[in-house]
């Protein structure tokens, strides 16, 4: 089994800021790509920011220069440091892991339970 567990949601002020964390755990054998993507009410799920194995970095517009995206490979770990947020930014908050259980099996995508976000005007 793997688990991807999210932390660090909340209600914050428009200004203000969060650091949500994610842990994968389980039988993992390696970990490709990690990120974040939000869900708002009558949304469709959309990205946030994902970060590979080596580092490199990639954020949807409305979130640059707002938003860093951190991992530390060692603990299975991704962070989102989330700045400046805005009342636009409220939504559900998921977690996702590229991953392979297994040196011969294929990596697939899981997925955490979602923290919610709430940033009040």
């Amino acid at each position: 089994q793997v688990q991807l567990v999210e932390s660090g949601g909340g209600l914050v002020q428009a200004g203000g800021s969060l650091r949500l964390s994610c842990t994968a755990s389980g039988s993992i054998f390696s970990i490709n790509g990690m990120g974040w993507y939000r869900q708002a009410p009558g949304k469709q799920r959309e990205l946030v920011a994902d970060i590979t194995s080596g580092g490199s970095t990639n954020y949807a517009d409305l979130v640059k220069g707002r938003f860093t995206i951190s991992r530390d490979n060692a603990k299975n770990t991704v962070f989102l440091q989330m700045n400046s947020l805005k009342p636009e930014d409220t939504a559900v908050y998921y977690c996702n892991a590229d991953l392979r259980r297994t040196s011969w099996g294929y990596a697939r995508e899981y997925w955490g339970q979602g923290t919610q976000v709430t940033v009040s005007s």
